[in-house]
């Protein structure tokens, strides 16, 4: 291996070594998990709350939400349901709540989300996403056709970002593919397989635990590590060989793993198809930001030929795929 390393090699070393740098502070891959407000109307200003908090290490974090003083809880139910914490209890109201304005007590303490859905007896429902200082919004009066769309499509593009074991199967991708057209084909496989599956699987036509599917995902990252070593020996693996196939192939688990997320949130009853399609349309628009990303500092680089020492590039393979059995391990034990 005396040729010095292509731009590319570099530049993907760089983009993962990023992503493991930060990868404490950022949280383990799915960790960032929004939280879920659901409240629908039953009668004459009574209404029905759903709020689902994320689990950490340590329990739920310290949100509410807060509803006008002339409200006042019926009853509740609380428990730990997968991954998170779930609570559902029946809310009266001395008048309606069209129109007034309801907040998250604590979410500008946190980095997670919020995603609220309305539901109203006239039909009316509103979706719409809460972050940062931005902790309060008012119930629709009218319907808001757009709210759902824009609410999970910003929901999806988040997730494509945050989720480090996707986004690294794409950098991968990116790493062995050297050929645009190849790469073109393996990101549409990709993209058509984890489509088809986060719609099966949202849908509940098929249902495959979570636990396995994140564990086998991390172990496929592991693979694609052992065939980039493979392949800078001079070894190409199939991946080189049929990048499609193998991107299609891993593409169904990363479906699943993308329909296991959207479960935590939930969709809204009557709009099911168009928040899967949103959901789905920001998680392709975050993975294109990815790969425009990384092309364009690719075309930058590409004159300036940097001599970086080659351990450096070896590093960045070797802690990838390090990290990736570690959640492999990791997400087995969790089931075992």
């Amino acid at each position: 291996m005396s040729e010095r390393p292509t731009a590319l090699r570099w530049l993907c070393s760089l983009v993962l070594g990023l992503c493991l740098v930060c990868r404490p502070v950022l949280g383990f891959a799915h960790d960032v998990r929004p939280a879920f407000l659901e409240l629908t109307e039953t009668g004459n200003a009574s209404y029905v709350v759903i709020w689902k908090r994320p689990l950490g290490g340590d329990g739920p974090p310290a949100m509410a939400p807060v509803f006008p003083d002339d409200c006042h809880e019926l009853s509740s139910d609380a428990r730990s349901t997968g991954g998170a914490w779930f609570e559902r209890f029946a809310v009266e109201c001395a008048g309606t709540l069209s129109g007034r304005s309801l907040r998250i007590d604590g979410l500008g303490r946190t980095l997670i989300d919020t995603l609220v859905q309305v539901n109203l007896l006239d039909g009316t429902e509103q979706s719409l996403l809460l972050r940062g200082g931005n902790d309060s919004f008012v119930v629709a009066l009218a319907p808001h056709p757009l709210g759902v769309a824009s609410s999970y499509l910003a929901l999806g593009f988040e997730h494509i970002l945050l989720g480090f074991d996707h986004l690294l199967f794409v950098l991968g991708l990116l790493w062995i593919v050297r050929a645009w057209r190849r790469l073109v084909a393996a990101i549409t496989a990709f993209t058509v397989a984890h489509s088809l599956t986060l719609a099966l699987a949202s849908l509940e036509v098929v249902h495959v635990p979570g636990p396995p599917v994140e564990a086998v995902i991390a172990l496929s990252i592991v693979c694609l590590a052992a065939e980039i070593i493979h392949g800078r020996w001079g070894r190409p693996g199939w991946t080189a060989r049929r990048p499609w196939a193998i991107a299609f192939s891993v593409g169904l688990l990363h479906g699943l793993g993308f329909a296991g997320a959207l479960a935590e949130v939930g969709l809204p009853r009557t709009q099911i198809p168009l928040a899967l399609v949103s959901f789905n349309v920001g998680v392709e628009l975050g993975q294109v930001v990815c790969v425009v990303a990384v092309s364009l500092l690719l075309w930058a680089t590409r004159h300036a030929r940097p001599r970086l020492p080659r351990w450096l590039g070896w590093s960045a393979i070797y802690a990838f795929g390090t990290i990736a059995a570690f959640w492999a391990i990791e997400r087995s034990l969790s089931f075992l």
